[in-house]
């Protein structure tokens, strides 16, 4: 470490002397003047305690100590630099990396191209993907620990603290398997549905989801016939494929199921999902507001 009295200036000052092997050329390069760099050289020799330069009529020359000083002071300007590089990346976003939470039955259109845009304008960014419930995102945003998070709109008591910005919407449909009764029906009634065993996304990480669910059945003065709970969509798909019972989900749930279910619109049509991005109310950071760019010129090229 550098002693109280000693700057960086000072090692600045004697690096570029050194170098030069000449206090005026020196003085010249770094636009000071020559008794002021001549007196900065010597404040450091009184700092050290012994001397760095030999001094002739028309030149200087290091000392052994001089040179091994040299060598110790290049490193630490060097490592300085180093350090200012990186947080001027950290600051505009240049580089290091960025967490961003989505859940993937709602992202999944829109997600791999606002990547591909992302990492073609930000290459020195690595994206680190988190597949997380609302809840769990919400928590890690307020945590610092997510830069930003794509998700349903959560409520307005969730989202204390943070900004929610709409992105999208989605649209309810049941997804049934391939062999169910229904899956030959070009549309179901919600009072059908209301008969069917409903497979859903868990109360505790997807209350949104839940609150969406009451308040469609609530049209028709019903409750749904909820039979399982699944902590996402990929356990949920094998659930309806295996013919447990049928679901309500998002349309973008056909990129990820494929053919192994079948999906069918709902009558009357059920409130669209709200989609859209999260993050501090502090303000995205540059590399998650670069992010929220890309995901949305990703979204109107789609559209």
């Amino acid at each position: 470490m550098l002693d109280d009295e000693m700057e960086l200036r000072h090692l600045r000052y004697f690096v570029a002397v050194a170098q030069e092997e000449n206090v005026s050329r020196a003085a010249l390069k770094l636009h000071v003047s020559q008794p002021a760099l001549s007196r900065q050289i010597r404040d450091l020799e009184g700092e050290l305690g012994f001397m760095l330069l030999e001094r002739g009529a028309k030149s200087v020359r290091l000392t052994d100590a001089g040179k091994t000083f040299q060598g110790e002071a290049r490193a630490v300007l060097q490592r300085v630099e180093e350090a200012l590089k990186k947080t001027r990346a950290a600051v505009t976003g240049g580089r290091g990396e960025i967490h961003v939470g989505y859940a993937p039955s709602l992202t999944v259109r829109i997600l791999p191209p606002t990547l591909r845009l992302f990492q073609a304008g930000s290459p020195g960014v690595r994206v680190l993907l988190h597949d997380l419930s609302t809840e769990e995102m919400l928590a890690r945003l307020r945590e610092s620990a997510l830069q930003i998070a794509f998700l349903v709109r959560p409520t307005r008591a969730m989202l204390r603290g943070l900004h929610f910005e709409e992105l999208l919407c989605d649209f309810l449909c049941l997804a049934v398997a391939p062999k169910h009764p229904l899956a030959r029906r070009r549309t179901v009634r919600l009072a059908e549905l209301a008969r069917e065993p409903l497979i859903v996304y868990s109360r505790k990480e997807y209350p949104e989801y839940h609150e969406l669910l009451a308040k469609y059945f609530a049209t028709i003065k019903s409750k749904p016939r909820v039979t399982e709970e699944h902590d996402g969509i990929t356990s949920l798909i094998a659930a309806v494929e295996a013919g447990g019972g049928v679901a309500l989900v998002s349309g973008s749930v056909a990129c990820l199921a494929g053919p192994r279910l079948k999906l069918i619109p709902v009558l009357p049509a059920p409130e669209p999902l709200v989609i859209g991005a999260v993050w501090s109310k502090d303000g995205p950071a540059p590399a998650a507001e670069r992010f929220l760019k890309c995901a949305k010129k990703a979204i109107s090229k789609k559209s």
